[in-house]
């Protein structure tokens, strides 16, 4: 009995020195730190609403109406403005000589007839077939029948009265028939001074592809170049860009441009530049019809009455057709029916320097019975020059 209690107090002893341990242990063990508590949350201030001030608004001193101090009127209130730069104008070259010094550019194109003309009659023998060649060369030239059968006919009777032809004789003989050919007394003057009264009133008319408006332009840098003051109206209402185009031209020089609506009425346009021209004391009213097509005859009779309805102001001085050399005998069927229209005064002859035939000239003034007044040797603006019979000759017979 006794071991049996014994053995029960040393089991309580055991048990008891085991549970002081675990207690222990636990103890040293650090406890995790409790969950943070939770942040006083400020909500944001509200987004500012339209009129709304940036910030608190503070009690401040008003004034009324009395005791504000309102401007006199005296230091107006000026808007500086960007300043505008005006278009450079230009000085264009003077119209004396232009010919001659565009001579070699005309002589590259046009060899083909002089030195042609000048090899054929070089030969020994001057036969019927020689006589044909001389023939063939004249009328690829765009010289036209007519004029190349009185040529041939009166070269044949030089010649044999001539007998023998050393080649400055030759060359003496072709330079005078050809001026004659082409006409050396036919007035080639633009007339745009009138005795009687201002400004002097032209009309450029031709199809659409010729260089009309390019030539308008041209031709007041030509007339500003003699001391002239040109108004330009921009009549060729209908198609897109031309006023703008003549424009530009005109700015280049200092000329003022009439224009109106894109599509409007050319014939109030005109009317409306002559006024203008008037008006402003000009020298010359240089106007750009449109650039109708000869075969439309409504459109063509819309060019008629631009001119009837400017000379309610002044009568016309010069009528100008433009023509493009290199068109050949097509250039002549626009010139017939546009001279049944308006009385044509003067051709410009425009692209005679590309691959056009020198003839051209003389087939067109003997088609409308008016002389070629300047021609158009290239892209240039101051390309444009009056005609010179004699510069235009020696430059197709070179030297």
């Amino acid at each position: 009995m006794d071991i049996v209690i014994l053995a029960v107090v040393i089991a309580v002893v055991v048990l008891g020195a085991l549970g002081g341990l675990i207690v222990g242990s636990r103890r040293k063990k650090k406890l995790p730190p409790p969950p943070p508590a939770a942040p006083d949350i400020t909500a944001p201030p509200a987004e500012p609403h339209v009129g709304d001030e940036a910030e608190t608004p503070r009690e401040e001193p008003r004034r009324t109406i009395e005791e504000v101090d309102l401007p006199d009127g005296s230091a107006p209130v000026t808007v500086e403005e960007p300043p505008v730069e005006a278009p450079e104008i230009e000085i264009p070259e003077p119209t004396a000589g232009r010919l001659v010094r565009l001579r070699a550019r005309l002589s590259r194109s046009q060899n083909a007839l002089g030195q042609g003309l000048l090899t054929l009659l070089s030969r020994e023998h001057l036969d019927e077939d020689t006589w044909e060649e001389i023939e063939d060369t004249l009328l690829t030239a765009d010289v036209g029948v007519q004029p190349t059968q009185e040529l041939v006919e009166r070269l044949r009777e030089r010649v044999k009265v001539l007998g023998t032809r050393t080649p400055v004789e030759l060359r003496t003989l072709l330079r005078e028939e050809l001026l004659t050919l082409v006409g050396r007394d036919m007035d080639r003057v633009v007339k745009t001074e009138p005795e009687d009264r201002k400004p002097g009133i032209v009309l450029v008319v031709g199809v659409n592809g010729t260089g009309k408006t390019t030539t308008t332009g041209k031709l007041a840098r030509v007339l500003v170049a003699d001391g002239q003051s040109v108004v330009l109206g921009a009549a060729d209402t209908f198609r897109a860009a031309a006023a703008d185009q003549l424009q530009t031209w005109g700015e280049r020089v200092g000329a003022h441009t009439v224009r109106g609506p894109e599509e409007g009425d050319p014939a109030s346009v005109a009317f409306d530049a002559v006024k203008e021209g008037k008006e402003m004391g000009a020298n010359v009213v240089l106007i750009d019809t449109a650039g109708r097509l000869h075969t439309k005859t409504g459109l063509m009779d819309e060019l008629g009455k631009v001119k009837r309805v400017v000379e309610k102001h002044a009568p016309v001085d010069e009528v100008l057709l433009v023509l493009d050399a290199t068109t050949g005998q097509n250039g002549l069927v626009q010139a017939r029916v546009f001279a049944e229209v308006v009385d044509i005064t003067g051709i410009v002859l425009t692209k005679l320097d590309g691959t056009a035939k020198g003839g051209i000239v003389v087939a067109v003034q003997r088609e409308l019975g008016v002389p070629v007044k300047l021609v158009g040797l290239g892209e240039g603006a101051d390309d444009l020059a009056p005609f010179e019979p004699e510069a235009f000759v020696d430059a197709l017979i070179g030297e």
